[in-house]
């Protein structure tokens, strides 16, 4: 379709210096520039000023020396007190570090699996569902891009289904927050980090909220401490894993030497949809069980063992715009049947929110070249005034190694590789984990960041960037850096099928 494009008007060859693969070089070119020039400067001027000492003699140096002290004695000292008072308010009031000590995804057992045609044989049988929501809920599934291995409660797996037990939905919280926070202590035997270590608790799940809440029900399951700081959060969609983080790392930033356990899980035992409405059929094909337990640090004492650093959080809110705030919203429908419904303009509501986010996350993470790439475009276009000039996209893989893309669905992964030009390696994380797992929700991103580390891709000083979107209208990123290289901890959930992956999607 593009024949053309490449050889000109006439068939005519470009420039050599033209060609792709050459703009590429000199992009590189411009980049280790511009990055590099204050040291690229001060090369030639610190030579001159060897230059110049070497041709002193070093009685006359002394002698000045002497001179200089002698002369400003009182000025030194006062210099030397400013010096010494500024050094000790700086260390005394910059953040303190958080680390990623360890972390580990729960793995459902086998039973639990639900194929496309299990699951639809169960839809089929509940009896609820007209011809129509079927056919819809089959056509979903065989575009999702998810594989026959995703795992659904065991309230699912009963004929009839016996969703809204509360029961029921405590028995999927128990398995996946319990196996994850198991999990994880099995890990940290080794580095001898007990339950009653724990400072700060943050639990979170979106639309589960019982009483006890989940947060208390972790303490009594492993005995934690009576003074634990303890948080839950609900309602608060798919991006509340990044949020948990931060709030963990909020308060490990005013209470020292401790640790903060963050539990991200969904439960869906309670929000199985048995209507036709089709905007609300969408959750029932694409959301599956999963949890995740992360153990934060911010004890200098655990660098050497953790695996990574948190650098930035970066949230964003879009509350106060109503089309975005209704776009993910639990309701009834018209039979009074509850659901959660994903509008046809989610997509569009997403693309807006990852645009500001990403305009507050830039400078920090870009390079410089980067940033006066995207201000020189901006100025020519307002300057111009002119809608041929296309506002420049910063290539954020210049500024990360691995992205870890919220695997909420195909689409969502489409639409943010497509707006951040990544490559499909880039977002294969993510799409490997919607297949093997499905979405499950917040502690999708950590799924996919094991994905990297069972890959072996994960090296020291590699950046990581983790995108999450969720109801509200939310879009929240989380950046780390790899403290060394990662290998994955024993009992990844990726453990036993790595070598299956990545496997060929279907395109349909």
């Amino acid at each position: 379709m593009d024949g053309g494009g490449a050889g000109g008007a006439n068939g005519r060859r470009l420039p050599d210096f033209l060609q792709s693969e050459n703009l590429k070089y000199v992009k590189l070119g411009y980049h280790y520039l511009i990055t590099h020039l204050l040291t690229l400067l001060l090369i030639p001027l610190t030579a001159m000023i060897l230059v110049e000492a070497s041709r002193t003699k070093p009685e006359d140096a002394v002698q000045l020396w002497t001179h200089l002290i002698r002369s400003n004695s009182v000025g030194i000292l006062v210099c030397s007190a400013v010096l010494v008072f500024a050094s000790v308010v700086y260390f005394m009031s910059r953040p303190r570090p958080v680390y990623l000590v360890d972390y580990a995804c729960y793995r459902a057992p086998d039973e639990l699996r639900v194929s496309t045609s299990t699951f639809m044989e169960y839809s089929t049988r509940a009896g609820r569902f007209d011809d129509s929501a079927l056919e819809f809920q089959r056509k979903i599934l065989d575009r999702s891009g998810m594989g026959d291995e995703t795992c659904a409660p065991p309230a699912m797996h009963s004929l009839p289904p016996r969703p809204g037990s509360m029961d029921a939905a405590r028995e999927e919280s128990e398995l996946a927050m319990f196996g994850a926070v198991d999990a994880l202590f099995k890990n940290m035997n080794s580095a001898r980090v007990r339950p009653k270590d724990i400072g700060v608790l943050v639990v979170n799940c979106s639309t589960f909220s019982p009483t006890p809440s989940l947060s208390a029900m972790i303490v009594n399951r492993y005995k934690l401490r009576g003074n634990v700081k303890s948080f839950n959060l609900g309602g608060m969609g798919c991006s509340a894993g990044v949020i948990a983080v931060d709030l963990a790392r909020d308060i490990l930033q005013v209470h020292g030497g401790t640790y903060a356990l963050v539990l991200t899980t969904e439960n869906i035992t309670q929000n199985w949809y048995f209507g036709n409405k089709k905007s609300m059929l969408i959750t029932n094909c694409l959301f599956r069980m999963g949890a995740a337990a992360v153990l934060l640090s911010n004890k200098p004492s655990d660098r050497a063992r953790s695996k990574y650093k948190l650098v930035h959080v970066v949230r964003t809110h879009r509350g106060a715009d109503d089309r975005a705030f209704a776009c993910i919203n639990q309701e009834e429908d018209e039979t009074g049947m509850v659901g959660i419904s994903l509008p046809k303009d989610l997509m569009t509501i997403a693309g807006d929110a990852l645009k500001t986010n990403i305009t507050t996350l830039g400078p920090l993470v870009l390079p410089i070249s980067e940033q006066l790439l995207f201000f020189a475009t901006l100025v020519a276009k307002k300057i111009s005034n002119s809608k041929s000039i296309r506002p420049y996209i910063p290539d954020f893989k210049l500024a990360f190694e691995h992205f870890c893309v919220h695997a909420g669905g195909r689409a969502v992964i489409d639409g943010v590789e497509n707006n951040l030009r990544l490559r499909p390696v880039d977002v294969e994380a993510s799409r490997m984990t919607l297949h093997r797992f499905g979405n499950v929700s917040a502690s999708s991103i950590w799924y996919e960041l094991a994905y990297i580390e069972a890959k072996g891709r994960m090296r020291k000083g590699d950046r990581v960037w983790q995108i999450a979107f969720g109801s509200g209208f939310k879009c929240n990123s989380a950046v780390w850096v790899a403290l060394r290289d990662v290998e994955p901890s024993p009992g990844s959930a990726w453990e036993d099928c790595i070598h299956r992956y990545p496997v060929q999607l279907t395109t349909s």
